[in-house]
């Protein structure tokens, strides 16, 4: 395995991750803040599931949003 390589495909992999992530919730939030399906002030319980079959990794995250 060639150590630079795989780090360099990591944080490709964990920024395109993140960026897209962050699109999709604000995008989700705002929609739902102007439907009247959200409080603007209530927080959002939210989860990550990261698996990477071909290592056995199968890993839930999960933390708070506040949205004010």
């Amino acid at each position: 395995m060639d150590e630079e390589v795989f780090n360099i495909q990591l944080r490709k992999f964990l920024k395109k991750v993140g960026i897209q992530s962050q699109r999709e919730i604000e995008q989700a939030v705002r929609l739902a803040i102007s439907a009247g399906t959200l409080d603007a002030t209530e927080p959002l319980t939210s989860r990550v599931v990261l698996q990477v079959p071909a290592v056995g990794i199968d890993v839930t995250i999960e933390d708070v949003i506040k949205l004010s």
